[in-house]
């Protein structure tokens, strides 16, 4: 399906390209938010009329983002997590807790424009990009912590996991120990 965009998306073109999209994603995501409109002769006509007004609208939006980035850029959240020894989550931080707070932190932020490729499953500092408008990207740093204690610790550049290191001496010698203890055969069972 061809539609016109009626603003800048990324990997598919600016505002007033005609582009080639699959229909679903025109049917389910483009058309119903407002985004493209089908490329026929009187949608084209009705974009050239609205056309400064559009620009306009966008011009406006993108100073408002770049307003908000440049107070968010560079600013780090904490977010409070349980977490095992080795520093592993028990659950994760997804889009929408990095959302909440970044809002209570004073910037009102939506989960869809949290960039992140995959859940934070980790303790540890984590730098992400926000995306404010098409144009606009600021990036924030979440600090995933056990306590306040531990984030201000991270912050600093502390390691704060107990890793556990084991050689494969170490492990032969055990393995070497229980078949001993066990008269080390399996067959006089």
């Amino acid at each position: 399906m061809h539609v016109i965009l009626l603003e800048r998306i990324a990997k598919l073109g600016q505002m007033g390209e005609v582009v080639r999209v699959k229909d679903g994603f025109a049917r389910n995501f483009l058309l119903p938010r407002g985004k493209a409109l089908r490329a026929n002769e009187n949608n084209k006509k009705h974009f050239e009329t609205q056309r400064a007004q559009l620009e306009a609208r966008n011009l406006e939006l993108k100073t408002e983002a770049g307003q908000v980035a440049e107070t968010l850029d560079g600013q780090t959240f904490i977010i409070i997590r349980q977490a095992g020894e080795t520093g592993q989550l028990y659950g994760s931080v997804s889009t929408r807790d990095i959302a909440e707070a970044i809002t209570a932190g004073g910037v009102s932020v939506h989960r869809n424009q949290v960039v992140l490729s995959a859940p934070i499953k980790a303790l540890g500092l984590h730098k992400l990009p926000i995306q404010l408008h098409a144009e606009v990207t600021a990036e924030v740093t979440v600090n995933v912590a056990r306590s306040a204690d531990e984030a201000e610790r991270q912050a600093k550049g502390e390691e704060v996991t107990n890793r556990e290191e084991t050689s494969m001496d170490d492990l032969g010698l055990e393995v070497g120990a229980a078949l001993a203890e066990g008269n080390g055969s399996l067959g006089d069972r």
